[in-house]
């Protein structure tokens, strides 16, 4: 999930470099959306709430 994070970030900046708003908007989003995920889970497997086998 990682690597998808890192990727939405890299589209985001070349797009926002080439003008391109609103795909740049996109995949900020979607980067910050998974970021969000990530930071749930880590805080839940933190907690013992939840458990990655």
């Amino acid at each position: 999930m990682l690597e998808w994070i890192l990727i939405l970030l890299v589209v985001a900046a070349v797009a926002g470099l080439l003008g391109l708003n609103t795909v740049s908007g996109l995949a900020l989003t979607g980067a910050k959306l998974l970021i969000g995920i990530v930071l749930v889970l880590f805080l839940l497997m933190l907690l013992g709430v939840f458990a990655i086998a």
